[in-house]
């Protein structure tokens, strides 16, 4: 399938542009869906259609121009694909054979077709009915000694309807046990926000864009996990905004980038540089940067300008005080040391912060994923809040989400964490007295699994097992289990291993139409930026035999719990009666659901910060002190690298769309140690060795892949990077942020213990 011949050649063409054209209508080709592709796409993030099924970036208010990207394009021709997994497939293919593939492989099979249960007298998938696939779970679940002991997963591809659907059934069971794919990506904003501003979610919308007088990019890549984003950062440099990247890599679309909606570039080949100041950071050294920052904002003060927003600071914050105290004790050696940058481009990013009366603050997970991840995103709402960066146009936090309803799951009750007063509502709404002890996060479900306490695991979408750290501890916890439950469109590493009983239940896709009983369905999705629009399938479902999620969520319930309180049928058909749900559970939030989702481009959630209200206990926004430089746990080994897992161009979340990388040079491989010149030369090694690496300084089990290819890449010097999911088993289970759960996937601590055998 895919080109057996690694190569390696340096990309200097802009991002997007006609490289981004040929790989769309090439992945059109590839799936055979040039036409039906073709006229979806048109439909794609438009009002009256559907959501992309790949970013959680917010749609352009303008609807005559084409909202989608490449990665979009990817995620819709791999959806709507030709190809089909049937029964057929699967009785000529055993479990043993198929765990021999790889992920690309089986994502290039096609979309499931219909209900399949794991025989373990032959090894193989075979055909089973809705109903006795229901009736299986029910058992299972009824069956078990505690709720507690069974697992809920939920990817952010859920909608709305569906995730609440699913918090219901699940605390009408028994159990908070809710891993979700958000304990993997930004769960430290959702855990550590609400701390400092009274909510788990940026503060930004779209339009903010427009008047920030200055955005910061810390730890993403626009251009690969967030396209569109390309957009209104493109605008925002024709109007001469400084746009500040930090990052151990550089990415090629902050570089240069050409727009493939911009006729005129398209014609002249032009582009567009994005970024006005590349900050080259070590791993974890965000942190440095940061403090580094304020401390000159303190400096200045002390000199005797007026740069901090002292009439914000005394209305409403709490704790500037004990902040300045931390960051003035910080020494220059030290903060520029932890960061690897000199302190003169501290002082420049601190000078553009300065001169700025509105500043966008954007990060993704090469802010979240370390130790004290949660405490990081803290340090960012601190710097933009010492200038009143709060609720005012062009200003605010934001967090650059990677699925697409990733944070509407979370609004709509998957939480292992609820809060008392949503599960008051719940209570009164539904009548059922829900659990009231906290659940499972992702981390704790692996572990209560290798424990012997977790028996069923039901993930409603996603791939859990390759994106969860540990992977050969993760496959040995999942293989523990009583009952797993696949609910997916697409074949995955999830659904060979799994339980003694093991199911596939193949589902309807974003893209395609929902028809029931009462009709037509929509649903809905929360973008990044919460705002909340509708999504209506344009395309035939991919077989006939499919169910949607939210029926087979309802029907899992029924088959469970036979005495509910629950009119679960009802929700099968109505989805307008689920949003009425909502909108009694979250009255703040959804009060008139029904009418306000009708407005083409959706609604905004209330989101206080902007009000500049802080619902946190004091009524005030907080500065909280992290104390030190470090967001990671020390390693005292002179050989020590910190490895950071990152996504390829042609890649989303755990779904291989081809081996292929090509911004940072990369073709058909995807065992890859980027390595920084010096750091290869200081090990006597050269750029195109095979060597393997040994994870060190965690708990004392050896971890270790073999067959990584070292390429010569512009890293920060003791920074090293390599693709996601392969190099997972790097990561030791209790390599988290103690916060939020979040592994600490950016920061690995690792060593080249030599070529491979």
């Amino acid at each position: 399938m895919a080109e057996q011949t690694p190569r390696y050649k340096t990309y200097d063409s802009p991002a997007g542009g006609w490289g981004a054209a040929a790989a769309t209508a090439k992945v059109l080709i590839e799936q055979s869906v040039v036409g039906k592709g073709s006229r979806a796409l048109l439909s794609m993030n438009q009002p009256g259609g559907f959501k992309c099924p790949s970013c959680a970036f917010p749609d352009a208010a303008c609807t005559k121009k084409l909202e989608f990207c490449e990665n979009g394009a990817k995620a819709l021709a791999h959806e709507a694909t030709k190809f089909r997994v049937t029964r057929d497939f699967f009785a000529a293919h055993s479990v043993t054979e198929l765990m021999e593939q790889s992920d690309y492989w089986l994502e290039m099979q096609g979309r499931l077709t219909e209900p399949m249960r794991y025989d373990a007298a032959t090894d193989h998938y075979v055909s089973v009915s809705w109903d006795d696939a229901f009736a299986l779970i029910g058992r299972h679940l009824r069956a078990l000694e505690s709720p507690d002991q069974a697992e809920f997963y939920t990817s952010g591809r859920t909608a709305n309807e569906t995730a609440f659907l699913y918090s219901i059934f699940v605390r009408e069971f028994g159990t908070n046990n809710f891993p979700d794919c958000s304990n993997m990506c930004h769960e430290p904003t959702s855990r550590g926000l609400p701390h400092s501003i009274g909510v788990g979610k940026g503060t930004v919308i779209l339009e903010d864009f427009d008047h920030a007088e200055a955005i910061f990019l810390i730890g993403h890549n626009a251009g690969t996990n967030a396209p569109r984003m390309m957009t209104p950062l493109v605008e925002a440099r024709k109007r001469g905004i400084p746009i500040v990247a930090v990052n151990p890599m550089p990415e090629r679309a902050l570089i240069k980038f050409t727009e493939p909606q911009d006729i005129v570039q398209m014609a002249t080949f032009g582009s567009s540089a994005i970024t006005s100041e590349f900050v080259h950071i070590r791993i974890g050294g965000d942190l440095a940067l940061l403090k580094g920052m304020m401390k000159v904002l303190f400096e200045r003060e002390a000199a005797g300008e007026t740069v901090l927003d002292h009439g914000f600071i005394a209305e409403h914050t709490s704790g500037f005080d004990a902040l300045r105290a931390d960051i003035e004790a910080q020494a220059w050696p030290d903060l520029v040391e932890a960061a690897g940058i000199d302190e003169a481009q501290i002082r420049r990013c601190a000078e553009i912060y300065i001169r700025s009366n509105a500043t966008l603050i954007c990060y993704g997970m090469g802010v979240t994923q370390h130790q004290r991840g949660s405490e990081l995103v803290q340090q960012i709402a601190n710097l933009l809040l010492l200038k009143g960066n709060f609720g005012k146009p062009g200003a605010g936090i934001s967090p650059i989400r990677g699925h697409s309803n990733v944070q509407g799951d979370r609004t709509v009750g998957i939480d292992e964490k609820p809060s008392q007063a949503y599960l008051d509502r719940v209570r009164d709404v539904f009548g059922f007295e829900p659990p009231r002890a906290h659940g499972h996060h992702a981390v704790e479900s692996v572990e209560a699994m290798l424990a012997g306490t977790a028996k069923v695991f039901i993930g409603l979408g996603g791939n859990f097992v390759r994106a969860v750290p540990d992977t050969e501890r993760s496959y040995d916890a999942m293989r523990k289990l009583d009952l797993t439950v696949g609910i997916a469109t697409k074949l995955n590493r999830g659904h060979l291993v799994h339980g003694r009983d093991a199911l596939i239940l193949p589902v309807v896709a974003r893209s395609e139409r929902i028809e029931t009983a009462k009709g037509e369905q929509f649903v809905t999705i929360e973008d990044s930026m919460s705002n909340v629009t509708a999504s209506r399938g344009v395309l035939d479902p991919a077989s006939e035999h499919l169910l949607t999620e939210t029926e087979i969520v309802c029907r899992i319930a029924m088959a469970t719990l036979p005495e509910s309180k629950v009119d679960w049928a009802s929700y099968i058909d109505d989805y307008d009666l689920i949003r009425d749900k909502i909108a009694q559970v979250y009255p703040a939030l959804y009060e008139g659901f029904a009418a306000r989702i009708q407005a083409p481009m959706g609604f905004h959630l209330d989101i206080p910060p902007r009000r500049r209200v802080w619902a946190t206990p004091n009524g005030k926004a907080n500065f909280l002190v992290l104390p030190g430089l470090a967001v990671n746990a020390p390693v005292y080994d002179p050989a020590m690298l910190r490895l950071a897992t990152v996504r390829s161009h042609d890649q989303f979340n755990t779904t291989i769309y081809s081996y292929n990388d090509r911004y940072r040079g990369v073709y058909n491989d995807r065992m890859i140690l980027f390595m920084n010149a010096d750091d290869i030369a200081a090990r006597g090694l050269e750029a195109g060795a095979k060597v393997a690496l040994e994870t060190i300084g965690t708990d004392g089990v050896a971890r270790r892949v073999d067959g990584l290819t070292i390429i010569d890449y512009p890293m920060s010097r003791g920074s090293v990077a390599g693709y996601y999911p392969e190099l997972n088993p790097l990561m030791p289970l209790g390599f988290y942020d103690k916060t939020s759960g979040c592994p600490a996937a950016k920061s690995i601590p690792v060593r080249i213990v030599g070529a491979a055998d």
